[in-house]
């Protein structure tokens, strides 16, 4: 059987003052209606049935996850005790999984992206889908053609070997290369060899888990040791004392790198990683002077912002430009726009400054 599994539990402090610890980023709805982890769940279930579906998260997002997705069995919301990054993570779902299903196959997602459209997401799914069902040991992974050469994501360099499922090119995959500089970023884009590194995973349990044995025993013997205790009174004793003596990894570094057999199916699909307030520009449209505005706002020679705020407050601007002005409950955000990166640090200090109640 099919399975999906959404990795939830970032904090994107990019995105404070809306996401809080205790509603970060994949709980928030972005582009209206939704939330990103529930747009998440809305696109596998072109390929996954609800019962099937597994999140996990940090522990103490459980309840609201449930919230959102009510029809998530409560089992499959699984609460890490700690982060541990993306290997650790998914080598638990995969042992999960494949202890109530040995055959299972797995599609792996991140909750904070946005993909448009769907049906085409469902498209690369199935031709990932169909290449692990015929390659028992093949990592498939879906990198994103880019559209401009970017040094905030990894990469993924195409080989010559190809499949072709459901319309697309599928290729071995010859190498991984993490965030470059621009100059390089330019050239690997120049010569349409490369994709972005989309984070979204298709394999059977079987052949990850094989995999991290062969690269990462103490990450295998742990989550082995977790599933085995999954059903027992030793669960939550077994998942905390295990999961914390893990070391922070990511599944690139850890597996992803020195495997083998890895494919790569091109998206056909938009993407956007939302990875900080910039990214509401491609989201929403602009107006005339190149704002792009989600709130209540009146502005004179206001040019090139991102102006949101809760609904019923309101936002004057006069004679600024290329600022990110957020408004959320009891804090406001005013950055210029070339250093959004420093947001995350604005988190920093109110934590050193034992501000926590804005946290």
């Amino acid at each position: 059987m099919i399975h999906g599994m959404i990795m939830a539990g970032g904090g994107g402090t990019r995105f404070w003052p809306r996401s809080r610890q205790d509603r970060p980023k994949q709980f928030l709805s972005l582009t209206g209606g939704r939330s990103l982890l529930q747009q998440a769940f809305d696109r596998l279930e072109g390929v996954v049935p609800a019962e099937h579906a597994w999140v996990i998260t940090a522990e103490r997002y459980r309840d609201e996850t449930a919230r959102q997705l009510p029809a998530l069995p409560p089992d499959h919301i699984v609460g890490e005790p700690c982060g541990r990054d993306t290997g650790p993570c998914i080598a638990l779902g995969a042992a999960l999984i494949a202890r109530q299903d040995a055959d299972a196959i797995m599609v792996v997602t991140p909750a904070d992206h946005v993909i448009e459209p769907y049906q085409e997401f469902t498209r690369a799914v199935q031709a990932a889908l169909r290449v692990a069902e015929e390659k028992t040991d093949a990592l498939v992974t879906i990198g994103v053609p880019p559209t401009y050469p970017a040094t905030g994501y990894g990469y993924i360099q195409r080989g010559t070997e190809i499949v072709r499922r459901q319309g697309l090119d599928i290729c071995r995959v010859k190498g991984f290369r993490e965030k470059p500089q621009a100059d390089v970023a330019e050239t690997m884009v120049a010569s349409g060899d490369y994709l972005w590194n989309s984070g979204i995973f298709i394999w059977r349990t079987a052949a990850i888990l094989k995999e991290v044995a062969r690269q990462q025993p103490a990450i295998h013997a742990a989550v082995q040791r977790i599933a085995a205790a999954w059903p027992s009174s030793a669960r939550l004793e077994t998942f905390g004392r295990e999961y914390e003596a893990l070391a922070r990894i990511s599944i690139d570094f850890a597996v992803m790198e020195k495997a083998s057999e890895v494919w790569v199916v091109p998206a056909p699909f938009r993407w956007d990683d939302v990875g900080s307030w910039l990214a509401l520009e491609r989201l929403h449209p602009q107006d005339a002077e190149g704002n792009t505005v989600l709130a209540g706002h009146c502005g004179i020679d206001t040019r090139n912002c991102i102006v949101v705020a809760d609904e019923g407050q309101f936002v004057a601007t006069v004679g600024v430009e290329d600022l990110i002005i957020i408004h959320e409950g009891d804090a406001i955000l005013i950055a210029h726009r070339a250093q959004e990166a420093g947001i995350r640090r604005i988190v920093d200090l109110l934590k050193h400054k034992g501000l926590d109640k804005h946290l």
